[in-house]
């Protein structure tokens, strides 16, 4: 019979009520029981390796001037690229404050156009793309400059409609005149409705003044005025389409027909690019401002920014640098920022809200 072994003696327990002087379990060490068991000992540290202390210091200060040049070099390509939210402020983005339209005598540079929009004909050079990408030669020759935008009210009134509408009235509470009527009389009557008049033409004027409006009215303006600025209906008469690709000059190959617009352009990706940079505007403003706490507020200008970013990288690649782009890139002051890397709306300091990774 095979003889049993004590559990005790297997794991090394002392048989006797005698006291070990060693531990029955010990954690792995590289050093022996021992040497551990030794009151004072301390493990040696391996020796540094000399190192000459000049050099020293010369890899210390390389290692600095490489952290500073670094952080220089940051800071100069977020200059380059721009603030991703706001871009560049120019006067037509100033306008959706008010949602007032431009003044009449405005300048190509005050409104950031390229100067081969605001020439016109002279300024385009006729290569064989250019008179290719033209639907008739009658229509190359009709293009001109952009023309004054038109004022604007609210409760979508216009100009005309007000104009006749207090003519009317003018006419509607004039003081009859009758053989028998006193002239003092009738003069006085006429006076009190002309005063009655000029009072009501003032309250009517506040009344549809877009800078008395509330901000959903100006944002309904801004939408308007972006329509009529941006929209292909209106572009078509002073900017030239995208030149046309190798494949679309093929004479063997055969495109279908577009479809004709029926009514204004309120689809295309300036236009909705447009729109966007107006409601990223006044949620930017609101974030900066005493709702800088607002998470539902941070999280709709998130997702405007990265709608906007979309459709500016489709219509960069699909304009190449047509005049589209550039009529869009220089009213709207948008850089590069704005469609390259990663726009991330972060708190604490800020230039112009936004961050910029790369």
């Amino acid at each position: 019979m095979i003889p049993r072994v004590s559990a005790w003696l297997c794991h090394g327990f002392p048989q006797s009520s005698e006291k070990c002087s060693r531990p029955a379990f010990r954690s792995f060490s590289s050093t022996s029981s021992t040497l551990a068991a030794a009151k004072g000992y301390t493990p040696k540290k391996p020796r540094p390796r000399y190192r000459d202390p000049y050099a020293n210091k010369h890899a210390e200060a390389r290692r600095a001037a490489n952290i500073a040049r670094q952080v220089v070099l940051r800071k100069e390509r977020a200059a380059a690229l721009g603030d991703p939210i706001r871009g560049i402020t120019t006067p037509f983005v100033e306008s959706f404050d008010t949602a007032l339209p431009l003044p009449a005598n405005a300048s190509a540079a005050e409104l950031d156009l390229s100067p081969e929009v605001a020439a016109g004909d002279n300024a385009v050079s006729s290569t064989p793309d250019t008179q290719a990408s033209t639907s008739s030669a009658s229509k190359s020759n009709t293009l001109s400059r952009p023309e004054a935008e038109p004022p604007l009210l609210n409760h979508f009134f216009t100009p005309p409609q007000l104009s006749a509408a207090l003519s009317t009235s003018h006419a509607l509470t004039r003081p009859l005149a009758s053989p028998t009527t006193d002239p003092t009389l009738l003069s006085r009557d006429n006076s009190a409705h002309t005063a009655a008049h000029t009072t009501a033409s003032e309250a009517l004027s506040r009344i549809l003044s877009l800078s008395n409006a509330s901000s959903r009215a100006r944002t309904r303006a801004n939408t308007q005025r972006c329509i009529e600025t941006f929209g292909r209906h209106a572009t078509d008469t002073f900017l030239r389409p995208r030149p046309r690709t190798s494949y679309e000059l093929d004479p063997n190959v055969v495109t279908a027909e577009k479809t004709p617009r029926a009514g204004r352009d309120t689809g295309s990706s300036e236009v909705q690019i447009a729109i966007l940079t107006a409601k990223i505007r006044i949620l930017a403003d609101r974030w900066e401002g005493p709702e800088k706490n607002d998470k539902v507020n941070k999280r709709n200008l998130r997702l405007l920014l990265h709608r906007r970013q979309k459709l500016l990288r489709y219509m960069e690649k699909k304009e190449r640098g047509g005049e589209r782009w550039r009529h869009l890139v220089g009213m709207l002051g948008l850089t590069e920022a704005t469609w390259k890397g990663q726009i991330a709306v972060e708190d604490g300091e800020r230039v112009g809200g936004g961050v910029l990774r790369v």
